[in-house]
């Protein structure tokens, strides 16, 4: 089912949570002298406030202390007063935002994307910004990812791969960085297809470049982050958007990887380690040189991509979720043992 489209302007819940757990300025927010809660921190908030009944908006009520006060043996008192009296500064964060378009959701919307609270529960993030068209968010598709630095081979199998994506009429999705990312979905907006973006930072940067703007305003592009729209390159960011890269598609290829280190080989064993997760596939060394990286993820569980050929042999390996695991590809040196209250709540 496709969410909503978000509104123009974010709901009293959406705005009480960017209250408390967004920057609205880069970093920590000199203006009040308190840090944003954190995503563990508002993960407990959260389950307080459904104990008391009660929900994000509440907290903006004109009468909110006593709700406030309820929730210190959570978050202190001044510091929600302090969080939530940023109106200033979230309306012009807001107004910076609407000038390039970037649109924001939370958990508390009916157009978040309902997939990720379904498969991350308690981990989906309490935000979403986003730029471009929102129901591809909600449309699966396959998530393509892979190192940064690869030879043109490689470059080129992931262009082909997000080509036959499109051609099959489904989203790529990938996490936008150099590399495996970009050439997937270059290869998928080559040949008219629809993609989505999942970026670890510089939303706002990316929502205004060029190169984005006739596919962003055509509908064939999303760009999505759940880090404030103006956040530089951090690791540790680019680890944590992970997640949302697998968990917005129906599967997801690994085309290459560093073994026991980076982004990508932490992201496939995260959604391989995880209860619900899409069959993740690893290319297969059909495709290219063999990897020690990809043969160490078989070992944990990936499946070997089949090299589909046509759109009826992917459309067949994106709709059979449950595809027993392939024939062994690689020769791995490393071989080792196989209640809650109006939808803001962590499982809803």
């Amino acid at each position: 089912m496709t969410s909503p489209a978000p509104d123009a302007t974010p709901s009293p819940n959406t705005q009480a949570i960017l209250l408390l757990t967004a920057p609205l300025t880069v970093g920590r927010d000199r203006s009040t002298g308190v840090d944003p809660l954190t995503h563990g921190e508002y993960k407990r908030l959260v389950r307080h406030l459904i104990g008391l009944q009660r929900k994000p908006s509440d907290l903006l009520d004109p009468e909110a202390l006593a709700v406030i006060e309820a929730c210190a043996p959570i978050v202190e008192t001044g510091r929600m007063v302090a969080l939530l009296g940023r109106g200033f500064q979230l309306s012009q964060a807001l107004e910076r935002w609407q000038a390039r378009a970037i649109w924001v959701v939370s958990r508390a919307d009916a157009a978040y994307p309902r997939v990720l609270k379904r498969r991350l529960r308690e981990e989906a993030p309490a935000v979403l910004y986003g730029c471009g068209e929102a129901a591809l968010l909600s449309q699966g598709g396959l998530a393509v990812v892979g190192s940064r630095h690869v030879d043109a081979a490689l470059l080129t199998v992931a262009a082909q791969i997000g080509g036959l994506v499109a051609q099959a009429g489904r989203v790529l999705v990938s996490g936008g960085a150099k590399g495996i990312d970009q050439a997937a979905m270059a290869g998928a907006a080559d040949e008219g297809g629809a993609v989505v973006g999942v970026l670890a930072d510089s939303l706002e940067r990316a929502a205004v470049s060029r190169a984005n703007r006739d596919r962003l305003m055509a509908g064939r592009l999303a760009l999505v982050s759940p880090f404030d729209p103006a956040a530089g390159f951090h690791v540790g960011l680019a680890m944590q958007r992970n997640k949302l890269i697998y968990g917005l598609a129906d599967a997801a290829l690994v085309v290459s990887s560093d073994l026991g280190k980076g982004g990508t080989w932490a992201g496939a064993v995260e959604e391989l380690g995880r209860s619900g997760g899409v069959p993740v596939y690893v290319r297969s060394s059909a495709a290219g040189a063999s990897s020690a990286g990809l043969a160490a993820l078989h070992d944990k569980g990936a499946q070997v991509w089949p090299e589909p050929q046509d759109v009826l042999a992917l459309a067949s390996v994106l709709a059979d979720a449950d595809a027993p695991p392939q024939a062994v590809l690689f020769e791995s040196p490393l071989r080792t043992a196989p209640s809650i209250v109006a939808g803001y709540g962590p499982s809803t």
